[in-house]
């Protein structure tokens, strides 16, 4: 089945950790500090390819993560840096956060590439907090964490006109005899399982993108029959086809038809419906009973509404030279610029690092702050220096453990304890 939707986990790279070492050298008993800075974490990047029309390798695997960043080593030795991830989507692709539904990027137009997750920035050394009077600095700083974020992808063609109708109505054939496409045709509902675009190449007259939109039923707007799948490849489009069996040869009534497709369009997305339609009233050489002709039935029911019938013959291609120059003036009458997402989930302003899992809990009198990062950073910090700990007071108040500890309720006086270490809380 043609994969226009995916959900997956992505993962930025983690910053490498700054490294805490001092020179030891023949002849040099009281080396300074040489820890070196951790690499930078790598970004998470999704860059449109051409050459991919489906969102088909993302389904089956599911996690992606770029590369975390090397901590730093001895002798200012610094940590490589993570190696980006590049993911690679066709165009149309819309990103979006998948909690909240909102758009993070539409790999459409311009936007070629787009660095969706930034690594962390790697940590420094302890080589950068020697000082003249803190000469021997026992801490460096930890990288910053990886970001995440679960993503859902959508795939959305990109067209200037979409063919819209029942299965079998002959959209396929009449894609295949007017652009360079080739959809699989065959004689059976939901032959084509999904888009197929080509361009249509007019003498005299400017060209434009076209769309094989699979066929739609009714009930198609509340999901029956892939409904939401397919329709979402019409949001794009400037102009619509509306292809008919004008001859009913499957016992359809053509009008109804006619009918029953905008309504599922208007209870999908109410704009879609507005926008302009062309009706090809197809198969006409099967047409044998001129005295009951079908297509001056639709014009006279369709026309007073603003809506041009061309009958066609997508086998013989009687007519078709009319409807697509038609529909080439129409587009060039439309001035609305074609239809880009826009952002509405920013990762950098709204994730949260997970970089601090912890937890704050008043046991016997006093607040008891845990949490991995918490024991790593006081293994790197030497709290007996001034130094030292304002840097991890900071540290402290950059995290949010101080409004934490301030919303428990702690007062001026009250002790904090942090794996065996206790401390007197005051502002």
């Amino acid at each position: 089945m043609f994969a226009d939707r995916a959900k997956i986990y992505i993962r930025s790279g983690k910053g490498g950790d700054g490294h805490c070492s001092f020179r030891r050298e023949l002849y040099v008993p009281n080396g300074g500090p040489d820890g070196g800075d951790g690499g930078r974490g790598g970004d998470l990047i999704f860059e449109v390819d051409d050459g991919l029309n489906t969102l088909a390798d993302y389904r089956h695997r599911r996690k992606y993560a770029a590369g975390d960043g090397e901590p730093g080593g001895k002798r200012r030795c610094h940590g490589k840096d993570g190696k980006d991830l590049i993911l690679y989507v066709p165009e149309g692709t819309v990103i979006k956060e998948s909690v909240t539904g909102k758009v993070i990027a539409d790999m459409s137009g311009e936007n070629r590439r787009q660095v969706i997750l930034k690594g962390g920035k790697g940590g420094l050394g302890n080589q950068h907090f020697a000082t003249a009077t803190m000469q021997v600095p026992k801490y460096a700083q930890p990288g910053q964490p990886a970001r995440e974020l679960e993503v859902n992808l959508e795939l959305k063609v990109i067209a200037d006109v979409g063919l819209i109708g029942f299965p079998n109505v002959g959209k396929s054939t009449l894609l295949s005899r007017v652009t360079n496409a080739e959809p699989k045709i065959a004689n059976y509902h939901f032959t084509t399982l999904n888009p197929n675009l080509g361009v249509v190449d007019l003498d005299g007259a400017k060209g434009f993108v076209m769309a094989d939109i699979p066929g739609l039923i009714e009930g198609a707007s509340e999901g029956i029959g892939l409904g939401h799948e397919f329709l979402r490849h019409i949001e794009r489009t400037k102009l619509m086809i509306h292809v008919v069996d004008a001859a009913g040869t499957e016992g359809r009534d053509p009008v109804d038809d006619i009918y029953k497709i905008n309504e599922e369009l208007k209870a999908y997305n109410p704009e879609i419906a507005q926008r302009p339609q062309v009706i090809a009233a197809n198969k006409t050489d099967l047409i044998y009973e001129p005295e009951t002709d079908p297509v001056e039935r639709l014009k006279k029911e369709f026309e007073p509404q603003g809506i041009r019938v061309f009958p066609i013959s997508g086998a013989t291609g009687k007519g078709i030279s009319d409807l697509l120059y038609y529909v080439s003036s129409c587009l060039e009458e439309i001035k609305t610029p074609p239809v880009i997402f826009e952002q509405e989930y920013f990762p950098e302003d709204e994730l949260i690092y997970e970089e601090l899992p912890y937890t704050v809990e008043v046991e016997e009198g006093m607040y008891v702050v845990e949490g991995p990062k918490i024991e790593k950073m006081l293994g790197y910090t030497n709290l007996d220096s001034e130094k030292g700990f304002a840097f991890f007071q900071r540290f402290l108040k950059e995290t949010g453990i101080l409004d934490e500890l301030e919303s428990k309720g702690i007062q001026e006086g009250d002790t904090v304890k942090m794996y065996g270490l206790q401390f007197d809380y005051y502002k």
